[in-house]
């Protein structure tokens, strides 16, 4: 009889033991659901988290492709999607509500006209114009003047768009006067119009050109008639993931963000 009552005795403060275990860990299971009210999870980093929607000029194009993937495989958990778009166009999707996280313009004066709808900006990265012309520039076009020929097709960038009053702002001072056959959204329209053959030459960034050297020649500004462009990037105060959106702006000036935009033959800010 003794021996069946300790065994019985051992059975019961077993059961009670586990059953008391198995009260926290079933509150902590609660605690990691996806549902209402979860708290959020960090990456590897630290950092929450998030998907990060990035507004940013065309000319970023390409660079910010390698960039995004960058930043995503030191920050897992962290996805950022990327809208390209003419500057002034951005700044038109900020002011109407566009759901955005941080932008990133092609010039200071568009993201300027944004105070109160941004965080404060830095300056992550420059960038110079160069001519386009078809490959193996058959125009023979050797500089700025020769653009106002014309016999010859010349695209440009609206007055609106950074590139086309940086474009404007260079033809102006060494006055010359140039009728372009059409004045496109953005940048990376420019390109195209000379890489399709629709037109003969076309001011763009010099990043640009460097990612269509199969199709197009860049044909060299001379810095004393050039244009400096400044791309300004900031967070929005609309964001979702303001502390996620800040660290991403932040990356932009890091040695490994600014290698991949020297890479691509953005300028030191």
């Amino acid at each position: 009889m003794s021996f069946t009552f300790s065994t019985a005795v051992r059975r019961a403060a077993a059961t009670a033991l586990a059953g008391a275990l198995l009260v926290p860990l079933t509150a902590c299971g609660g605690g990691d659901s996806d549902g209402d009210g979860a708290k959020p999870t960090a990456s590897l980093s630290g950092t929450p988290k998030s998907n990060l929607t990035v507004l940013a000029a065309s000319s970023l194009t390409d660079v910010f492709a390698t960039a995004g993937a960058a930043y995503e495989k030191k920050n897992p958990g962290t996805k950022v999607t990327f809208s390209f778009a003419g500057s002034q166009e951005l700044a038109a999707q900020v002011q109407q509500g566009a759901p955005a996280d941080a932008l990133v313009t092609a010039d200071t004066k568009t993201m300027d006209g944004l105070k109160g709808e941004t965080g404060t900006p830095t300056v992550i990265a420059k960038n110079r114009l160069v001519i386009a012309t078809g490959e193996g520039n058959p125009e023979k076009i050797e500089n700025l003047k020769d653009l106002a020929d014309t016999k010859l097709k010349v695209v440009l960038a609206a007055p609106e768009v950074p590139v086309g009053r940086y474009s404007e702002q260079v033809l102006d001072a060494q006055k010359i006067k140039v009728k372009p056959v059409s004045e496109e959204p953005n940048v990376r329209a420019v390109l195209s119009k000379v890489e399709l053959g629709e037109a003969d030459a076309g001011i763009v960034y010099a990043t640009d050109a460097a990612t269509a050297t199969d199709k197009v020649d860049a044909i060299e500004i001379p810095d004393a008639q050039n244009a400096v462009a400044e791309y300004p990037a900031a967070t929005l105060t609309s964001s979702r993931y303001g502390d996620a959106a800040a660290a991403f702006v932040a990356w932009l000036s890091t040695p490994e963000a600014q290698k991949i935009l020297q890479d691509a033959g953005f300028q030191q800010p």
